[in-house]
């Protein structure tokens, strides 16, 4: 079925906004703000599709890589950074893929998002990554430095439109029904419909419900952020909001998270928006005590409230369950992985403090370093010096001092010039002391030779008389 995905851009279809933002991008590299762009969404949406027509259209060479290959920082040196800076051997430019992206862990593949960031900062060359799930906590730095472009999820008209084509194309009698059926166990993946579809037809050269049925098993698939929502929001039943929880990509506290950021976007009756936020607080609190006593029986009803609970929580106004919505990441994470930096100094300084005076990190936090920040906000001299002697960091100081940094930093070189000055002082000192003892040494030794040698002589004159 591989040759029924399209070749020509003017093939691929229902993506129309996803691919002109791609292609505006790729015709002004590498005069753009991003040198690289991440295409996401579901899996069978045809991403890696759209970057292969890109690239055979505008002639370009495809370097392409997958997560087994970028899972080490020295796979992308080997590969994508050498292929960065120069041109193909017909002289064509390139385009570097690299495919879900979304794969790498950051405990088992250390190194890897830093080495594509490294490869985004120095290519000549744009790159393109594909990614299912691009809220991954491991793609946070990522999404930083790239083009976020998304993908929408096909609909059932136009997968079933592509199913039939097929169809019509390899001479298979498919029934409707058994049609509408692949296409509901797709849940909208277009390369899963297509495989079901080869899967049935190969074997008996007719797709009918009966078969389709007795083939094809129902598969369940992880839901990403957006789906979550839509399912939650929409689910008439009280099984479909639960599905929905228990099928998602995400954890129960980035859910959390997700539903607190856009309530208010999907609900706009007031009273209803009141009932949703009333058992979202319910279901944070069931959590908060599921951390606090290890009480996992409550995780039900926290799964109640927050699926559920939502769901049922608008009645006033109907049509909010099913209005379309642009959601938005979470802004408080956003915040937190901003501030993320200035967390990890303050605990480092912390941990300064608490091996020089014995006291705990936490202690060092709370009890010690509001009070560093009020003496290297006012008093500049002192903080240089305390600077030295703890031994902090350019970064570390700009934390704890502020707009007074720059004043504590110059005091600090002056600090160093005169430390610097004095220790070559006492260098030269030391060096001539050195010198004067090595040459006391010099002149008793040659005192004690000429003291031997006239000895000597003065012996054997006596002894030849």
């Amino acid at each position: 079925m591989i040759k029924y995905r399209p070749k020509k851009l003017n093939e691929y279809v229902n993506q129309e906004e996803a691919k002109n933002i791609l292609i505006d991008w790729l015709k002004r590299f590498p005069n753009t703000e991003k040198k690289a762009a991440l295409l996401y969404g579901p899996p069978g949406i045809g991403k890696t599709t759209l970057v292969e027509c890109l690239a055979r259209e505008f002639g370009y060479e495809l370097i392409e890589m997958n997560a087994s290959d970028f899972r080490r920082s020295r796979d992308i040196d080997r590969v994508a950074i050498k292929s960065s800076d120069k041109l193909s051997l017909d002289g064509r430019k390139k385009i570097i893929l690299m495919d879900e992206v979304d794969g790498i862990y950051e405990k088992i593949d250390a190194g890897a998002i830093d080495a594509i960031l490294r490869l985004i900062e120095e290519t000549k060359f744009p790159i393109i990554m594909t990614a299912n799930d691009p809220w991954a906590n491991q793609l946070r730095s990522l999404r930083e430095n790239v083009l976020m472009i998304g993908l929408k999820k096909l609909g059932k008209r136009e997968i079933l439109e592509i199913l039939r084509r097929i169809c019509v194309a390899e001479n298979i009698i498919c029934k409707e029904d058994a049609l509408e059926y692949i296409y509901n166990l797709s849940s909208g993946d277009l390369r899963s419909a297509i495989n079901d579809l080869q899967a049935v037809a190969e074997g008996f050269g007719k797709v009918d419900l009966d078969l389709t049925k007795t083939i094809l098993r129902r598969r369940d698939r992880e839901l990403d952020p957006f789906e979550t929502l839509r399912n939650i929001f929409g689910s008439k039943y009280a099984w479909q909001a639960k599905n929905a929880i228990t099928n998602t990509s995400l954890d129960r506290d980035m859910l959390l998270e997700w539903l607190n950021e856009n309530l208010p976007n999907q609900i706009q009756d007031p009273e209803d928006l009141w009932r949703a936020y009333e058992n979202l607080a319910k279901a944070t609190i069931y959590t908060s005590r599921i951390i606090r006593t290890g009480d996992w029986d409550l995780l039900s009803y926290a799964i109640d409230l927050m699926g559920p609970g939502i769901a049922f929580a608008i009645k006033n106004n109907e049509k909010d369950k099913w209005r379309w919505v642009k959601y938005s990441f979470p802004e408080r994470i956003r915040e937190l992985s901003k501030t993320k930096e200035t967390r990890e100094i303050l605990n480092s300084i912390a941990s300064i403090i608490g091996a020089r005076e014995h006291i705990s990190r936490l202690r060092a936090k709370t009890d010690v370093i509001p009070f560093l920040r009020i003496i290297f906000q006012h008093n500049t001299d002192l903080a240089a010096k305390m600077a030295l002697s703890y031994g902090l960091t350019d970064h570390m100081i700009k934390i704890l001092a502020g707009e007074k940094s720059s004043e504590i930093l110059r005091k600090i070189k002056e600090y160093q010039t005169f430390i610097q000055k004095i220790s070559h002082e006492k260098e030269r000192e030391h060096e001539k002391r050195e010198e004067k003892i090595e040459k006391e040494k010099k002149t008793k030794k040659e005192v004690k030779k000429e003291e031997k040698i006239s000895g000597q002589t003065g012996l054997d004159k006596w002894w030849r008389r």
